[in-house]
């Protein structure tokens, strides 16, 4: 099927429908999200990395989820800035699929660190004198390395069934990266196979999640009330509702472009709510998880300490 056809080599990404003044503007501001990204994240690990008290489960799977934003911002944002700032719209098919493989694997495996944070958050709450034996190392490492396994092997069954398809044109695709509907769409060929596909990892990666993490808050809002500390009700409420602030956006914009019908006015909203998701969700992360938390503050004013007495 298309061996008469001329196999596409390279797409044009679209991008935004903006002026060029605008698209430099976007650049800067874009510019400055992203390096903030990278410094708050790079912080996290570095934290962790030197202090030894942060050398907790509680803080193993916030490292990761550091761990994940530093190359999934980085997958995405900088060829979007190149883009932006040099007008070239131009992507190999090679790097279109390497950007979306990695896409997928990052933003995957993302939601299931989620899960097991929040799992790890209803131990810490509902049961915290066996916490250390509940979310041991040992356990602590397998739900990691399933998690991981889990967004590597998902994305690659997504891509082994892309690649079966021929794309012999049009070039254009119409988004600021290489997200895997808007390719979907120029494929000269059937691809009911592959909508299936993305409709039941839409349903494992975020419809799943969603439904146990609100489980085991429901579980720790329970615990919360029963606190019998005014103040100790009061910090642990703000923790979880920053927690689910960060979860209702990360998983809402996804439901929001996978889940909800699609159409033609709705592909230049998908652009900017991706866009979004790709840059302040790796941005809120380090904030909401960690640079609140009094400890990681105390790591950092040690490490300040620290070098200055160097």
């Amino acid at each position: 099927m298309g061996d008469n056809r001329t196999r596409v080599t390279e797409f044009i990404l679209l991008g935004f429908t903006v002026s060029a003044d605008m698209e430099l503007l976007l650049c800067g501001i874009f510019s400055l999200f992203y390096i903030f990204s990278l410094l708050a994240n790079g912080m996290i690990l570095g934290l962790i990395w030197l202090d030894p008290r942060l050398h907790t489960p509680m803080y193993f799977f916030p490292s990761h989820l550091a761990v994940l934003d530093l190359p999934y911002a980085t997958n995405n944002v900088p060829p979007i800035l190149g883009n932006l700032a040099k007008h070239e719209k131009i992507i190999s098919f090679a790097s279109c699929i390497t950007q979306m493989y990695l896409y997928m694997i990052f933003a995957a495996t993302e939601s299931f660190i989620l899960v097991v944070m929040s799992y790890d958050r209803y131990v810490a709450i509902c049961y915290p004198l066996q916490y250390t034996v509940i979310m041991s190392w040992k356990v602590c490492v397998v739900l990691a390395v399933i998690s991981w396994g889990g967004g590597i092997f998902l994305s690659l069954i997504h891509i082994i069934f892309l690649l079966r398809l021929p794309f012999c044109g049009p070039q254009e695709v119409n988004h600021v990266f290489c997200e895997v509907l808007s390719v979907l769409r120029l494929a000269c060929a059937d691809t009911s196979i592959n909508e299936i596909l993305i409709f039941s990892a839409c349903m494992l990666v975020i419809v799943g999640p969603i439904s146990i993490m609100l489980v085991s808050y429901i579980h720790i809002l329970r615990a919360i009330l029963k606190i019998q500390s005014g103040e100790g009700r009061k910090k642990a409420f703000s923790t979880c509702s920053s927690h689910l602030c960060v979860v209702g956006f990360y998983f809402g914009i996804a439901m929001m472009v996978y889940l909800i019908p699609d159409s033609d006015q709705r592909q230049e909203q998908q652009k900017i709510l991706l866009m979004f998701y790709g840059l302040f969700n790796p941005m809120l992360n380090p904030l909401i998880y960690s640079l609140r938390n009094a400890q990681v503050k105390s790591a950092f004013y040690w490490v300040l300490k620290k070098t200055r007495t160097m």
